[in-house]
């Protein structure tokens, strides 16, 4: 087959693809901004707008339905610089539906850009009222799939 030929044919099959699936099949592994995370039980969906970074609940685990989260709770929201996440997560409990602690976070983007860890203190809340202890939350977000 004469090598322009082959190459209109794969270029014709290039476009029955789904987007990404060649830079995926190609062995790329940079998660894209729209796309599903698992994040301690429950699948959180990415969302991105040039650096701005949303992290919400696509499908909560039963526990957080119980305190109020849905799907489409926001839980992190902040920046992305370079390999670095940084803003403000929620923490949510059941004797407090509705009212979520914000509190600060930062962390790493991991080298493949399929994880990211980040941590931040906060006070520890007891009936929907701060106690004298502090806690440090470890946020771990690994991509799961397109959304």
């Amino acid at each position: 087959m004469h090598f322009t030929r082959l190459l209109k044919v794969v270029a014709a099959c290039a476009m029955l693809l789904p987007a990404g699936a060649i830079t995926a099949a190609l062995g790329s592994t940079e998660a894209r901004a729209d796309s599903c995370w698992s994040h301690n039980g429950s699948l959180m969906r990415l969302k991105a707008q040039g650096n701005r970074r949303w992290f919400l609940y696509e499908a909560p685990r039963p526990v957080l339905r119980e305190a109020g989260v849905a799907t489409g709770t926001l839980l992190f929201e902040g920046v992305k610089r370079g390999n670095w996440y940084e803003g403000t997560a929620r923490v949510f409990s059941q004797a407090c539906p509705g009212q979520p602690q914000v509190y600060s976070v930062a962390g790493p983007v991991r080298a493949d850009q399929l994880q990211v860890t980040m941590s931040g203190r906060r006070n520890v809340n007891r009936q929907c009222h701060p106690t004298d202890r502090v806690t440090t939350d470890t946020l771990v977000f690994t991509y799961s799939h397109r959304c």
